[in-house]
C-alpha cells in the first residue's frame, strides 16, 4: 500500500512525530485529498490531550484543511480529480439521523470531525467523507482557505446569524485566532466594530483589523465601557475565558446577544437577573456545514477578509502545535506540505 508523511500523536499528550503511514484510499462517498495546507487550530490541544469522548490513538491532529481531490471512491459523481477542497470542523455527517432529517447537518449525531472520526490534516493525504467537501474560489490561496474551515465559518456563521443589522454595535471578544477574522467579518458586514481584549497590546493590529473602538478589558469594567458607547447590539466571545464572557452582559443592548464560541468548560458566571430585565439571550454557536465554509470563502473574496498567517512546512508542526500550546502563536498558523 502507498505511503504518505503524516504527524502523530502516539498517545494523551504525547509529542507530535512525523512518521510513514499508510495512505488509505477512499471508500463509498469518499475522496482522498492530496493535502497542501493545514490551519493550526486551539482546539488541535483539547484533541492531543484527549479532551473529547472515544477518541484513538494514534492520532493524527488537523480540521482546517485544503488541497487537491487525487482519487474518488464509488459513488462520489458532483467532484472531480483535481477539484481544490477544503475540509473544515464539519467532517461529514450521516443524513439518517434525526437532526439530518431536520436539515440540521451540523448537529449529526453520526458527525464527523477530522482527527477525531478520521486522520486529519498534519499530513500529506486525508481521506474524508465526499460531504464534507467545500469548493475552495480560484481567488483564493490553499494557505488562506484553509482557516476559513473553522476560524473562518465559525466567525462569519455566527454573526450572520444573529439579529444585529447594518450600523448596529458589535462587539467582538478577544483578538486571536478567531477573534482577529470576527473583526474582519463585522466591519466587512457594516456593523460598527468594537473589539475587546486584555491590555492594550492588541490595539493596533484590532484598528488595522477594521476595529471602529478599542476596549481594554483591564483598564476598567468592559460593560460601562460598550455602555458609554451606547451598548452592544451582539457580544461574539470568541475568548474561551468564562468571567470574560460574562464581564459583558452589562453592556449588551435590550434584547442583545451573547454569541458564545470561544471554547471552555467553565461555567458562566451570570445571573438571570442580568438576562431577564434586559431581555438578553446567551446563545453557543458551532462552526458550521461544507455549505457554510463555501459561503465563507465566497464572502472573503467579496470582501477581502483573510487570516493573518504565518506559514510553516509539515516538518515544523511540532513547533507550530508549542507557539500555540505556550500563546506565542502568530494569529493563524498553517502549514503547508
Amino acid at each position: 500500500m502507498p505511503t504518505h508523511q503524516a504527524v502523530r500523536v502516539q498517545s494523551a499528550g504525547g509529542p507530535l512525530e512525523l512518521a510513514e503511514v499508510e495512505t488509505r484510499p477512499p471508500g463509498r462517498d469518499e475522496v482522498r485529498i492530496a493535502v497542501t495546507a493545514c490551519g493550526v487550530c486551539g482546539t488541535d490541544r483539547a484533541f492531543v490531550n484527549d479532551g473529547f469522548p472515544n477518541m484513538s490513538w494514534p492520532l493524527t491532529p488537523g480540521h482546517e484543511i485544503a488541497g487537491t481531490i487525487a482519487e474518488l471512491g464509488d459513488g462520489v459523481d458532483d467532484f472531480a480529480v483535481g477539484d481544490r477542497v477544503a475540509v473544515g470542523w464539519f467532517g461529514g455527517c450521516c443524513y439518517h439521523c434525526d437532526p439530518c432529517r431536520k436539515g440540521l447537518f451540523i448537529h449529526c449525531v453520526n458527525g464527523k470531525v477530522p482527527s477525531w472520526h478520521y486522520p486529519g490534516g498534519y499530513a500529506e493525504s486525508v481521506t474524508a467523507p465526499a460531504n464534507a467537501l467545500a469548493r475552495i474560489p480560484a481567488e483564493l490561496t490553499d494557505a488562506e482557505a484553509a482557516p476559513m474551515g473553522c476560524a473562518g465559518v465559525t466567525t462569519y456563521n455566527a454573526l450572520r446569524h444573529t439579529k444585529a443589522l447594518p450600523g448596529d454595535r458589535v462587539a467582538i471578544l478577544g483578538v486571536g485566532g478567531l477573534g482577529h477574522l470576527g473583526v474582519q467579518f463585522a466591519r466587512a458586514m457594516g456593523f460598527q466594530t468594537i473589539a475587546i481584549a486584555r491590555g492594550g497590546g492588541k490595539e493596533e493590529d484590532a484598528r488595522k483589523l477594521g476595529a471602529h473602538h478599542y476596549i481594554d478589558s483591564t483598564a476598567g469594567d468592559p460593560a460601562e465601557a460598550l455602555k458609554a458607547l451606547g451598548g452592544a447590539a451582539v457580544v461574539l466571545a470568541t475568548a474561551g475565558n468564562s468571567p470574560a464572557m460574562a464581564a459583558t452582559v452589562g453592556g449588551i443592548s435590550p434584547q442583545g446577544e451573547l454569541v458564545t464560541i470561544g471554547v471552555t468548560p467553565e461555567p458562566l458566571p451570570i445571573s438571570p437577573i442580568q438576562l431577564i430585565t434586559p431581555g438578553v439571550s446567551v446563545v453557543g454557536h458551532p462552526s458550521g456545514t461544507a455549505k457554510d465554509v463555501e459561503d465563507t470563502m465566497h464572502f472573503a473574496v467579496l470582501s477581502g477578509v483573510r487570516a493573518w498567517i504565518e506559514e510553516l512546512p509539515l516538518a515544523q508542526a511540532a513547533e507550530g502545535y508549542a507557539a500555540l500550546e505556550q500563546g506565542r502563536a502568530h494569529y493563524r498558523t498553517v502549514l503547508t506540505m
